[in-house]
Protein backbone atom coordinates (compact mmCIF):
# COMPACT_ATOMS: atom_id res chain seq x y z
CA UNK A 1 0.00 0.00 0.00
CA UNK A 2 2.60 2.55 1.06
CA UNK A 3 0.94 5.97 0.87
CA UNK A 4 -2.05 4.44 -0.93
CA UNK A 5 -1.71 6.54 -4.09
CA UNK A 6 -1.24 3.61 -6.50
CA UNK A 7 -4.13 1.68 -4.96
CA UNK A 8 -6.31 4.77 -5.16
CA UNK A 9 -5.35 5.37 -8.80
CA UNK A 10 -6.35 1.82 -9.72
CA UNK A 11 -9.65 2.23 -7.88
CA UNK A 12 -10.24 5.46 -9.82
CA UNK A 13 -9.58 3.50 -13.03
CA UNK A 14 -12.47 1.18 -12.16
CA UNK A 15 -10.40 -1.77 -10.97
CA UNK A 16 -11.00 -4.03 -7.99
CA UNK A 17 -8.12 -3.51 -5.55
CA UNK A 18 -6.69 -6.03 -3.09
CA UNK A 19 -4.31 -3.94 -0.99
CA UNK A 20 -1.75 -5.31 1.46
CA UNK A 21 1.26 -4.05 3.36
CA UNK A 22 3.89 -5.36 5.77
CA UNK A 23 2.96 -2.53 8.15
CA UNK A 24 -0.43 -1.73 9.65
CA UNK A 25 -0.71 2.04 9.21
CA UNK A 26 -0.74 1.92 5.37
CA UNK A 27 -3.57 -0.63 5.49
CA UNK A 28 -5.57 1.78 7.67
CA UNK A 29 -5.16 4.43 4.98
CA UNK A 30 -6.29 1.91 2.37
CA UNK A 31 -9.31 0.95 4.51
CA UNK A 32 -10.31 4.63 4.65
CA UNK A 33 -9.69 5.60 1.01
CA UNK A 34 -9.98 2.40 -1.04
CA UNK A 35 -12.17 -0.12 0.81
CA UNK A 36 -14.51 2.59 2.09
CA UNK A 37 -16.89 3.71 -0.62
CA UNK A 38 -19.53 5.75 1.19
CA UNK A 39 -18.83 6.55 4.84
CA UNK A 40 -17.85 10.12 5.73
CA UNK A 41 -16.97 11.82 9.01
CA UNK A 42 -19.76 14.28 9.83
CA UNK A 43 -19.57 17.35 12.03
CA UNK A 44 -21.21 15.27 14.75
CA UNK A 45 -18.54 12.59 14.35
CA UNK A 46 -15.83 15.22 14.58
CA UNK A 47 -17.44 16.52 17.76
CA UNK A 48 -17.40 13.04 19.25
CA UNK A 49 -13.74 12.55 18.33
CA UNK A 50 -12.46 15.76 19.92
CA UNK A 51 -14.75 15.70 22.99
CA UNK A 52 -13.40 15.38 26.52
CA UNK A 53 -13.53 11.83 27.83
CA UNK A 54 -12.87 10.83 31.44
CA UNK A 55 -11.67 7.46 30.23
CA UNK A 56 -9.03 8.93 27.93
CA UNK A 57 -5.78 7.01 28.14
CA UNK A 58 -2.61 9.01 28.74
CA UNK A 59 -0.33 6.50 27.03
CA UNK A 60 0.92 8.76 24.24
CA UNK A 61 1.43 11.70 26.60
CA UNK A 62 3.36 9.62 29.13
CA UNK A 63 5.46 7.80 26.54
CA UNK A 64 6.34 10.56 24.07
CA UNK A 65 6.47 13.76 26.15
CA UNK A 66 9.75 15.45 25.25
CA UNK A 67 10.20 13.13 22.27
CA UNK A 68 7.63 14.19 19.66
CA UNK A 69 5.22 17.14 19.57
CA UNK A 70 4.03 19.62 22.17
CA UNK A 71 2.18 18.46 25.27
CA UNK A 72 -1.20 19.69 24.00
CA UNK A 73 -0.66 17.82 20.73
CA UNK A 74 0.08 14.59 22.61
CA UNK A 75 -3.00 15.02 24.80
CA UNK A 76 -5.09 15.58 21.69
CA UNK A 77 -3.79 12.36 20.14
CA UNK A 78 -4.68 10.44 23.30
CA UNK A 79 -8.16 11.99 23.40
CA UNK A 80 -9.05 11.28 19.77
CA UNK A 81 -7.57 7.79 19.91
CA UNK A 82 -9.71 7.01 22.96
CA UNK A 83 -12.84 8.30 21.19
CA UNK A 84 -12.43 6.52 17.85
CA UNK A 85 -14.24 3.38 19.03
CA UNK A 86 -17.31 5.53 19.71
CA UNK A 87 -17.80 6.06 15.97
CA UNK A 88 -19.06 2.50 15.54
CA UNK A 89 -18.63 1.95 11.80
CA UNK A 90 -15.18 0.52 10.96
CA UNK A 91 -14.80 2.73 7.89
CA UNK A 92 -15.46 5.84 9.98
CA UNK A 93 -12.87 4.62 12.45
CA UNK A 94 -10.39 4.09 9.61
CA UNK A 95 -11.03 7.62 8.34
CA UNK A 96 -10.34 9.06 11.78
CA UNK A 97 -7.15 7.02 12.18
CA UNK A 98 -5.99 7.95 8.67
CA UNK A 99 -6.57 11.64 9.40
CA UNK A 100 -4.57 11.33 12.65
CA UNK A 101 -1.74 9.54 10.83
CA UNK A 102 -1.63 12.18 8.11
CA UNK A 103 -1.73 14.99 10.69
CA UNK A 104 1.29 13.60 12.55
CA UNK A 105 3.16 13.03 9.30
CA UNK A 106 2.65 16.66 8.26
CA UNK A 107 3.52 18.05 11.69
CA UNK A 108 6.75 16.06 12.11
CA UNK A 109 9.79 17.68 10.41
CA UNK A 110 10.87 15.70 7.33
CA UNK A 111 7.95 13.35 7.94
CA UNK A 112 10.09 10.74 9.71
CA UNK A 113 10.25 9.77 13.37
CA UNK A 114 13.99 9.33 13.73
CA UNK A 115 14.52 12.88 15.02
CA UNK A 116 13.27 14.20 18.35
CA UNK A 117 13.71 16.85 21.02
CA UNK A 118 14.38 20.43 19.94
CA UNK A 119 13.36 20.50 16.28
CA UNK A 120 13.70 24.26 15.80
CA UNK A 121 16.56 23.67 13.35
CA UNK A 122 14.02 22.19 10.96
CA UNK A 123 11.61 25.12 11.23
CA UNK A 124 11.84 26.84 7.86
CA UNK A 125 8.56 28.69 8.29
CA UNK A 126 6.39 26.21 6.45
CA UNK A 127 2.73 26.21 7.43
CA UNK A 128 2.63 22.52 8.38
CA UNK A 129 5.05 23.10 11.23
CA UNK A 130 3.06 26.05 12.59
CA UNK A 131 -0.32 24.33 12.89
CA UNK A 132 -1.27 22.27 15.93
CA UNK A 133 -2.17 18.63 15.38
CA UNK A 134 -5.79 19.51 16.22
CA UNK A 135 -5.79 22.06 13.38
CA UNK A 136 -4.17 19.54 11.05
CA UNK A 137 -6.73 16.93 12.05
CA UNK A 138 -9.72 19.10 11.11
CA UNK A 139 -8.12 19.73 7.69
CA UNK A 140 -7.26 16.07 7.14
CA UNK A 141 -10.75 14.88 8.03
CA UNK A 142 -12.08 17.21 5.34
CA UNK A 143 -9.40 16.05 2.89
CA UNK A 144 -10.21 12.35 3.35
CA UNK A 145 -13.95 13.05 3.15
CA UNK A 146 -13.42 14.66 -0.27
CA UNK A 147 -11.80 11.57 -1.78
CA UNK A 148 -14.32 8.93 -0.67
CA UNK A 149 -16.16 7.33 -3.58
CA UNK A 150 -17.38 3.94 -4.81
CA UNK A 151 -16.45 2.43 -8.16
CA UNK A 152 -18.93 -0.42 -7.69
CA UNK A 153 -16.24 -2.96 -6.79
CA UNK A 154 -15.56 -4.71 -3.50
CA UNK A 155 -12.03 -3.96 -2.28
CA UNK A 156 -9.93 -5.28 0.60
CA UNK A 157 -7.04 -4.12 2.78
CA UNK A 158 -4.87 -6.47 4.81
CA UNK A 159 -1.71 -6.31 6.90
CA UNK A 160 0.42 -9.32 6.06
CA UNK A 161 3.58 -10.56 4.41
CA UNK A 162 3.55 -10.50 0.62
CA UNK A 163 4.01 -14.28 0.79
CA UNK A 164 0.62 -14.61 2.49
CA UNK A 165 -1.23 -12.83 -0.34
CA UNK A 166 -3.33 -15.07 -2.56
CA UNK A 167 -2.17 -14.72 -6.16
CA UNK A 168 -4.99 -16.62 -7.87
CA UNK A 169 -7.19 -14.53 -10.15
CA UNK A 170 -5.15 -11.34 -9.80
CA UNK A 171 -4.55 -9.69 -13.19
CA UNK A 172 -1.92 -7.13 -12.24
CA UNK A 173 0.35 -7.01 -9.20
CA UNK A 174 2.10 -3.79 -8.19
CA UNK A 175 5.07 -4.57 -5.94
CA UNK A 176 7.12 -2.05 -3.97
CA UNK A 177 9.55 -4.09 -1.84
CA UNK A 178 12.25 -2.57 0.37
CA UNK A 179 15.64 -2.82 -1.35
CA UNK A 180 18.82 -3.31 0.65
CA UNK A 181 20.66 0.02 0.14
CA UNK A 182 24.41 0.36 -0.25
CA UNK A 183 24.52 2.49 2.90
CA UNK A 184 22.24 3.04 5.91
CA UNK A 185 19.25 0.68 5.89
CA UNK A 186 15.74 0.31 4.48
CA UNK A 187 13.89 0.03 7.80
CA UNK A 188 10.45 1.57 7.38
CA UNK A 189 9.67 0.62 10.99
CA UNK A 190 12.50 2.88 12.18
CA UNK A 191 11.22 5.81 10.13
CA UNK A 192 7.51 5.41 10.82
CA UNK A 193 7.29 3.56 14.15
CA UNK A 194 5.16 6.31 15.70
CA UNK A 195 2.56 6.07 12.91
CA UNK A 196 2.57 2.28 13.18
CA UNK A 197 1.90 2.48 16.89
CA UNK A 198 -0.73 5.19 16.48
CA UNK A 199 -2.64 3.08 13.95
CA UNK A 200 -3.37 0.45 16.62
CA UNK A 201 -2.64 2.48 19.77
CA UNK A 202 0.47 0.31 20.25
CA UNK A 203 -1.68 -2.78 20.93
CA UNK A 204 0.46 -5.88 20.47
CA UNK A 205 3.61 -3.82 19.81
CA UNK A 206 6.67 -3.84 22.04
CA UNK A 207 8.31 -0.46 22.62
CA UNK A 208 12.07 -0.40 23.12
CA UNK A 209 12.26 1.92 26.18
CA UNK A 210 16.02 2.36 25.96
CA UNK A 211 15.76 4.07 22.56
CA UNK A 212 15.62 7.86 22.41
CA UNK A 213 12.54 7.96 20.17
CA UNK A 214 10.79 4.94 21.78
CA UNK A 215 11.01 2.72 18.73
CA UNK A 216 9.09 -0.52 18.40
CA UNK A 217 10.72 -3.87 17.76
CA UNK A 218 11.30 -4.50 14.06
CA UNK A 219 9.54 -7.54 12.61
CA UNK A 220 11.64 -9.69 10.30
CA UNK A 221 11.46 -9.36 6.53
CA UNK A 222 13.89 -11.19 4.22
CA UNK A 223 14.01 -8.15 1.92
CA UNK A 224 16.13 -6.26 4.47
CA UNK A 225 19.24 -8.45 4.30
CA UNK A 226 21.61 -9.34 1.48
CA UNK A 227 21.85 -12.95 2.58
CA UNK A 228 18.08 -13.44 2.13
CA UNK A 229 16.98 -10.74 -0.36
CA UNK A 230 17.73 -12.63 -3.61
CA UNK A 231 15.80 -15.68 -2.51
CA UNK A 232 12.92 -13.45 -1.41
CA UNK A 233 12.72 -11.78 -4.83
CA UNK A 234 12.82 -15.15 -6.61
CA UNK A 235 10.08 -16.49 -4.37
CA UNK A 236 7.94 -13.38 -4.89
CA UNK A 237 8.26 -13.48 -8.69
CA UNK A 238 7.41 -17.18 -8.67
CA UNK A 239 4.35 -16.55 -6.52
CA UNK A 240 2.93 -14.02 -9.00
CA UNK A 241 4.19 -15.66 -12.22
CA UNK A 242 0.67 -15.89 -13.66
CA UNK A 243 -0.01 -12.16 -13.20
CA UNK A 244 1.35 -9.08 -14.92
CA UNK A 245 3.99 -7.70 -12.53
CA UNK A 246 4.78 -4.00 -12.11
CA UNK A 247 7.85 -3.56 -9.93
CA UNK A 248 8.94 -0.38 -8.20
CA UNK A 249 12.74 -0.50 -8.60
CA UNK A 250 15.52 1.21 -6.65
CA UNK A 251 18.54 1.78 -8.87
CA UNK A 252 20.90 2.17 -5.90
CA UNK A 253 19.73 -0.91 -4.08
CA UNK A 254 20.48 -4.62 -3.90
CA UNK A 255 19.82 -6.67 -5.93
CA UNK A 256 20.88 -4.59 -8.94
CA UNK A 257 18.94 -4.60 -12.18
Amino acid sequence: VGSGCVSYLLKAMGKRVLASDFLNFPTVIAEAAIVNGSQLLTERDLGVLVSRNRRTSQFITRTFEGVFFELEDLRFLDRVSSNIARLGHPHKQALAKAALIRSCLKKQPRGVFTVSGDLSRYDDGRRDLQLSIEEHFAEQVAAFNRIVFSNGMRHSSRQCSVFDVAAKGVDLVYLDPPYVPRSDDNCYVKRYHFLEGLSCYWKGLKIMPETKVKKIEKPFTPFSYRRTALEAFDRMFEQFRLSTIVLSYSSNGFPDL
